[in-house]
């Protein structure tokens, strides 16, 4: 294996690349991204990019790409993977046709081996596109324009979404003084990932810090006023009649895999790029990060996509010592972490280790106190994830715990 090309220069494709130079690869290795920027760090663009007019691209550059040249790649920076002609094979080298992001053809990327990396992109909010005023958050450049936005409109704010990123960015927008209402579909924030006396938490810890919270309505649409530059935002309708004055509305529901590109290339995409346990969709080829999708063994082996920043460093290591693996035929264990999250909202922080499950227990402290421990637990009574809200310590000892596979009354009595 002489050429790697790692498709996707963020969080899991730059932790590929030094876990290929760790393992002694030295051969070349291309990295394209998307973005013109170096790989940087991505859960502050909620936070403190939002809340600090000081925070730049250089206090979010990481560390391993702070010096850009000592990893030995080419770097292909603000170039887009658009298809693959070929993977690789026995006859061949994969082939990879990027954009240039001028609309033009860029050059094709032959590598023995590939990584993909490409994550996912923020859905938007259907007929929202082309409206000022309207912002999604995914990128350095999505926050330097919401933070402008925020700074420059004090009016009312808008967030479509109780989701993670969504609940960030309104205690950010709050934290700046701001007026702050959020919508959310559902009848609780967060019923994807938490039961719903925890979801409801979120929400009653935004009322407390002067956020109005609709739960339950959907958005009918966002009115604008014609402006010399085109259509802003006036407000937000909602289903259920209900009109919201907005300034700034900032779309958080959800996230798309970046998987168009590979459409033609004969991998399973469903929901990102489908990967045995070992995180291999074909020969010599690895998924790593938001865009994978493989079968968890420790938890049921049911297929997992974990939009996770620590999951983007375990599995972009992990990928880049599967693809070595691959190449010298070398046996491996597969990939079976316990995922582990936080959110930082106001003063709390939220913390899941784990995974969630039809059965939730308090087992310390008490949700009215916004101080508390929850335990997950399935079926069959084992421990899948433990909550955490301002109980770092106990966040650390369920991930281990789980993670050894320890009895729940074990984990119930160290957590309690």
């Amino acid at each position: 294996m002489q050429r790697v090309a790692v498709i996707g220069a963020s969080l899991a494709g730059l932790h590929a690349v030094q876990a290929l130079r760790r393992g002694d690869y030295d051969g070349h290795i291309v990295l394209v991204g998307a973005e013109p920027h170096y790989p940087y760090d991505r859960p502050p663009l909620s936070k403190s990019v939002l809340t600090d007019d000081s925070v730049d691209e250089s206090r979010l550059r990481l560390r391993p790409a702070a010096d850009p040249d000592a990893l030995g790649v080419e770097w292909r920076l603000g170039s887009t993977a658009v298809g693959v002609d070929s993977l690789p094979t026995g006859d061949g080298p994969a082939r990879i046709r990027l954009d240039d992001g001028r609309g033009k053809r860029g050059p094709v990327v032959e590598a023995d081996g590939l990584i993909i990396a490409t994550g996912a992109r923020a859905r938007p909010l259907p007929s929202s596109e082309g409206i000022a005023g309207v912002h999604l958050l995914r990128t350095l450049d999505d926050a330097l324009a919401l933070r402008a936005a925020l700074i420059s409109e004090p009016g009312p704010v808008v967030v479509i979404g109780c989701g993670f990123i969504g609940a960030e960015v309104a205690a950010s927008a709050r934290t700046r003084g701001l007026d702050v209402t959020i919508v959310e579909a559902a009848p609780a924030p967060l019923l994807r990932v938490l039961d719903e006396a925890a979801g409801m938490a979120i929400a009653d810890l935004h009322r407390e810090h002067g956020a109005a919270v609709h739960l339950g309505v959907g958005v009918e649409e966002i009115t604008t006023a014609e402006t010399a530059t085109g259509p802003s935002v006036e407000a937000v309708r909602l289903t259920d009649g209900t009109s919201l004055p907005a300034a700034v509305v900032v779309v958080g529901i959800g996230v798309i895999p970046n998987t168009e590109w590979l459409e033609s290339s004969g991998l399973v995409i469903d929901d990102g790029v489908v990967t045995d346990e070992t995180c291999l969709a074909a020969p010599g080829v690895v998924a790593v990060g938001d865009v994978a999708r493989w079968p968890n063994r420790r938890f049921g082996g049911r297929l997992s996509r974990v939009e996770q920043w620590d999951n983007a460093v375990e599995m972009g290591s992990y990928g880049g010592s599967r693809l070595l693996a691959w190449a010298t035929g070398r046996p491996v264990e597969p990939f079976e972490p316990v995922p582990w999250f936080w959110s930082d909202q106001y003063d709390r922080k939220i913390q899941l280790a784990g995974v969630p499950a039809p059965n939730a227990e308090i087992v310390q402290g008490s949700i009215a106190e916004r101080r508390f421990v929850q335990l997950y637990t399935d079926d069959d009574d084992l421990v899948t994830g433990a909550l955490c809200w301002n109980r770092p310590r106990q966040a650390i000892m369920a991930r281990q715990l789980i993670g050894q596979g320890a009895k729940t009354s074990e984990i119930r009595d160290a957590l309690s």
